[in-house]
Parts: C-alpha cells; structure tokens; sequence
C-alpha cells in the first residue's frame, strides 16, 4: 500500500506547505507559484541552502515581509511583499523565464484546478465562459522545472476529487508533475500508478473510493 502515515484530521494550508518545504532538497533551486504555494516560503530552513525563484525577476527570495519590513518594491510574482535573503539578484523578468525555459530550476511547486493520474496539470483555466484565464508562468515552470509539486485541496466545493484519471480543464503541461500534496494526503505519481504516501482525516479504502481512482 505504501502510505507513511494516517491521521484523524486533514492538514491545513500552514501543515502542507511546511511538509513541502521539508521535502525540498537541500541546495535547490525552486519557483513557488502564486496562491498557495506562497506560504512555502514561510517554512523553509534557509541553512539548508534552498533558492528561491520568482518569475517577475529575483533569486534569493526570503520568507513574506512583516510591519517595518514590507518594501513595496520588493514583491513575489503574486505582488505580496517578501524579504530578500543574503546574496540575493534582481534580474530583468525575461532572464527569469529563460531561467525557468532553460532547465535550471530543481522544483516548482504550483496550485492545480485538476491533476491527472499520468501527471498531466490544469491550472490556469476551468474553461467556463464566464472564467478569468491566468496563464502567468505556469506552462514554462511546468516544462521547465525538474520536479513539479502540486498543493491543492484534494476534493472541490462541489465534492469531487482533483486527483482525477483524467483532465477535463484544459491542461498546462503533459505527464510533468511528480508529487501531489492535499489536505487529506500525499500522492506520488509514478509509472505504475498513483501512490499513496501518507493519509489524513481519511483512511485509503476511503479515500479510493472518494476519488475513484485504484491508489497505491
């Protein structure tokens, strides 16, 4: 089966994002994407040497800023204020994606609308007439990074599980993300099929049957 643990409550957003910073190699270079990937910063050991990127043009990006430290002109790609971290550039936002088009980043993690169980990414439109598409840099870090991290909530207001067999958004990227984490579990998305690293406020035989899908 493969799962590590199983607790009686699903993880909040603060829980998933400080066990995706701990999942982080030490030494690598990494692009968080705007929403909830966000609040990874705000958990990562700087000691362990982990860069951050950001696609409007900055590596070294420290955790969000606070009071006296806010700097307006100092923002992530999701215009919240950051704080630098010792050693870090400022760059023109074309050199960033050249980054982030070029191989250079070890890990992204992003939000995600839907993800497949080969790996394939929605995430930048729901394609309802109504939708407000936001492509960002979405489709470079999706091809580009060496690892794709999704955080997202596992199942929809309506129920229904984003860890799907397969997308019904139009997609972002093809078989490109390698690890999923949810406020009910982690996923790992290998060649076999989905497994399930570690379980939350469900059980697995409960959570197969809620998303459907034969986990791991």
């Amino acid at each position: 089966m493969g799962e590590r643990a199983s607790t009686s409550e699903r993880l909040s957003k603060d829980q998933i994002a400080a066990m995706i910073a701990d999942d982080i190699p030490t030494g690598a270079f990494v692009n968080l994407g705007i929403g909830q990937p966000t609040l990874v910063a705000d958990h990562l050991d700087l000691e362990r040497g982990v860069v951050l990127h950001t696609e409007n043009g900055m590596l070294g990006m420290g955790r969000a800023a606070v009071g006296d430290e806010v700097d307006p002109d100092l923002i992530n790609a999701g215009k919240i204020p950051v704080v630098e971290t010792p050693g870090a550039s400022y760059f023109h936002h074309a050199d960033s994606f050249a980054m982030m088009r070029g191989g250079h980043l070890d890990v992204c993690v992003l939000g995600a609308f839907q993800v497949a169980v080969n790996g394939d990414l929605a995430n930048w439109h729901t394609g309802a007439p109504d939708a407000i598409p936001a492509v960002g840099g979405a489709m470079d870090l999706a091809i580009g990074a060496k690892d794709v991290f999704v955080m997202m909530t596992l199942f929809g207001k309506d129920g229904s599980s984003k860890l799907v067999r397969e997308c019904t958004y139009p997609l972002t990227g093809v078989a490109c993300v390698s690890r999923v984490y949810t406020d009910h579990g982690v996923f790992e998305i290998t060649p076999a099929g989905v497994r399930l690293r570690e379980a939350y406020g469900a059980t697995a035989d409960e959570l197969r049957h809620r998303t459907g899908l034969d986990l791991l």
